[in-house]
């Protein structure tokens, strides 16, 4: 769904909003995202401010070519900002996806007005929309006993050093259920073995130590006897001939994209359907709660602000419900 050529020069103060470029320097684009860490988050908040701009501009939502770094957003007003608010509702997207983007929408505006492009009246005034309501089943799925199973016992005969990080890597997305970006930054120096606990920097820089069941921790262990005691990346890249990728003397970090890409292919390799590194998040999340674990102690394992957020992985009240319609009489059944 595109924009109709919806900002005219009327809707732009007397001046086509178009026709004005942006601030090679003085940009609200650069400047939000540059604050943004590389990973997840820059990933995300580029593609709804690139999303956005192509809503504008009436391009296709695909279009790679067509992105926000040159889209004058100072000159956006509350008129503008109402209808892109619009636009995103039309396009169905989930209530948490549409507010995503009426985030990155209010953070670039706020960047205009500290570059001084935008009166804080202005600013105020487009930023002054209000978050989509409505909530959705989290997305992702829950990944059964017999496919972890069936992914770990891949490994059985695989004795590479890729093999090796692969089986720790996995054992360790299991067993503490971090998101990706975090594994990614995790150290060797980040990892005691004697506790099986593992120290993990989360959203917002925040730290916080995730443990390790035995299982988990002896495949680290095993991986960690082959791997040594370089300093760097407790997963670091590795190269064909196993050669493990360094960034000096230490040993580089691999990507949240490369993790996904591991998760794929041995989902593959174990005859499963696809799953995402962030359903392994959701399984372990959703195992805690069926184990009895107070809601409190499972939102502080896994770093959500919120207990609400944790509490949208509890499994138990689908069981529930569908329980509930087990008990009933089937049509036609005798009494």
């Amino acid at each position: 769904m595109s924009l109709p050529t919806p900002l005219t020069p009327a809707d732009a103060g007397g001046e086509l909003l178009l026709a004005v470029q942006a601030d090679p320097i003085r940009n609200p684009y650069r400047a939000y995202l540059d604050q943004l860490k590389a990973g997840d988050s820059h990933r995300k908040m580029a593609t709804a401010l690139d999303r956005i701009a192509r809503l504008i501009r009436g391009a296709d939502l695909d279009d790679q070519a067509v992105t926000g770094a040159d889209f004058p957003w100072h000159r956006l007003r509350y008129e503008h900002t109402s209808r892109i608010r619009a636009r995103l509702v039309e396009l169905e997207l989930s209530p948490a996806y549409t507010n995503q983007h009426l985030v990155a929408l209010r953070r670039v505006l706020k960047e205009a007005w500290r570059l001084e492009l935008m009166t804080a009246e202005d600013y105020r005034r487009a930023a002054d929309i209000s978050n989509m309501r409505g909530t959705r089943e989290p997305a992702g799925q829950h990944i059964p006993e017999d496919v972890i199973d069936a992914l770990f016992a891949v490994f059985d005969d695989d004795t590479s050093l890729i093999g090796a990080r692969d089986r720790a890597l996995l054992a360790v997305l299991y067993s503490t259920g971090v998101r990706r970006e975090e594994l990614v930054k995790a150290t060797v120096s980040n990892y005691d073995s004697g506790a099986r606990s593992l120290r993990v920097r989360g959203k917002g820089d925040k730290e916080r130590t995730v443990y390790l069941t035995e299982a988990a921790r002896d495949m680290v262990e095993a991986w960690l006897a082959r791997r040594g005691r370089t300093t760097g990346a407790l997963f670091p890249p590795i190269r064909r001939g196993d050669h493990v990728q360094m960034n000096g003397a230490r040993m580089a970090h691999m990507t949240g994209q490369a993790i996904r890409k591991i998760v794929i292919k041995r989902l593959a390799q174990a005859g499963a359907s696809p799953r995402t590194p962030h359903d392994f998040r959701r399984t372990f999340i959703g195992e805690l709660l069926d184990a009895g674990v107070d809601l409190a102690t499972a939102q502080d394992l896994v770093g959500h602000s919120s207990p609400t957020t944790t509490a949208r992985y509890d499994r138990r009240p689908h069981r529930k419900r569908r329980e509930a319609v087990d008990r009933l009489r089937a049509p036609g059944s005798a009494k």
